[in-house]
Formats: C-alpha cells, sequence, structure tokens
C-alpha cells in the first residue's frame, strides 16, 4: 500500500504489515483512505482525535451559520443629508460586522403612486456602502414600503483564544514528533534493505566466481 504520513508526507509504498508497525509505534492508527486506488491509499491518523475535529468542524459551521442575522434599517423617503449620513453609517456598521442589512423606505400617502424616488434613494446607499456588502436582492416595492437586501462582504471574525491556540501549537509540535519518528524508522528499515540486497548481491557474486573457478 503507499502510505501517507501523519502531517501528509508521502511515505512511499510499503508492506501492510510494516504499516502497521509503523503506527503501532507512532501511537497512531492505519486508515485506508482510497480503496481503489492502485496501490490501495493509507494514512496514519490519531483516529479518536480525527474524529473529535471533525465535530468541532461541524459544530463551528453551525455556529457561524447562527451568528449571522439579518439587521433592519428603516427610513422615511424625505430624508435630509445628515439623517441619510447616519443611516448610511448604521448600514456599513452592520456589514462590517458580518450581518445582512435589509434596508426599508416607508411611503407614506402619494409617495406610494411614486415609489421611483425611493429605488434611487436605496441605489445610492448601496453605491455608498459596496466596499462593505452588495445588493442581494435589488429595491422593489412591497406594499407600503420599498425593500433593498445587502449581503455582506466579510463574515462574522471569531477570534481564536490563546487557550486554543496553545492546544494547536502543541498538536502541531507532536505530529512532528511523530512524524521525525516514522522518518526515522523507515530510514532504518530502508538501510536494513539495502544492507540485504548489498549482502545478496555479495553472495551471488562469490557464486559465481566459485561456478567459474
Amino acid at each position: 500500500m503507499r502510505l501517507i504520513g501523519p502531517n501528509g508526507e508521502q511515505a512511499g509504498v510499503i508492506a501492510t504489515s510494516v504499516a502497521l508497525n509503523l503506527a503501532r509505534e507512532a501511537g497512531l492508527d492505519l486508515v485506508e483512505v482510497a480503496a481503489n486506488a492502485n496501490p490501495p491509499v493509507a494514512k496514519l491518523i490519531d483516529y479518536g482525535k480525527f474524529k473529535y475535529n471533525e465535530a468541532l468542524k461541524e459544530r463551528e459551521a453551525r455556529r457561524h451559520q447562527n451568528t449571522a442575522e439579518i439587521k433592519e434599517v428603516r427610513f422615511r423617503l424625505k430624508i435630509d443629508d445628515h439623517d441619510f449620513q447616519t443611516k448610511e453609517g448604521q448600514v456599513a456598521r452592520f456589514l462590517k460586522g458580518g450581518d445582512k442589512v435589509k434596508v426599508t423606505i416607508m411611503l407614506r400617502g402619494r409617495e406610494r403612486s411614486r415609489p421611483i424616488g425611493g429605488v434611487e434613494l436605496l441605489e445610492r446607499l448601496a453605491q455608498d456602502v459596496e466596499e462593505f456588502g452588495t445588493v442581494e436582492s435589488r429595491p422593489r416595492q412591497m406594499g407600503r414600503d420599498i425593500i433593498m437586501t445587502l449581503d455582506p462582504k466579510g463574515k462574522k471574525v471569531h477570534l481564536e483564544s490563546e487557550q486554543r491556540r496553545r492546544g494547536k501549537q502543541q498538536r502541531a509540535e507532536r505530529q512532528a514528533r511523530q512524524a521525525a519518528r516514522l522518518k526515522a524508522k523507515q530510514e532504518a528499515l530502508q538501510a536494513e534493505a539495502d544492507a540485504l540486497n548489498t549482502e545478496t548481491s555479495a553472495q551471488e557474486t562469490d557464486s559465481k566466481e566459485s561456478s567459474n573457478a
């Protein structure tokens, strides 16, 4: 089988029994990752840790999905420049925080019969905050309101705790030590194989010389 080390390094094609011995000595599991390949491919991993990390990734993915919120900013069609800039700042702040923003213009009276002004206002807003978000749904009238949805360009950022960072560093160091032991074992096995080949070649040479004599 073709063996892959714990850090993704290629260990070459070796016998299954040798791979099992390497896994046992490194305190790891031998897991087949490509059974249909020729030869089959296996990898040395800590299977328990692998499953644990996969569960963490799934939980983290669900957490990120749940943290994205839809914020709403509402204002009237007749809005002065100062208030518009204030609303624009709110929208930009939400987008930079990784949240979607639903922007709603509330129409009154005759404004509902001529919504073009509201559409233009929302398009102006989208252009002003394009550094932080993109238009997910273009301005459209829904009853008494004109609505536009903006999608953030960046996602919510969750900083790793110092403890998690140290844990990752320790795991990386442990994997490096395991890889070093694996490499040393492979070199020892290769040296034994080379010595055996040399001895066999010498014996064959002696045998030929004896026959010729």
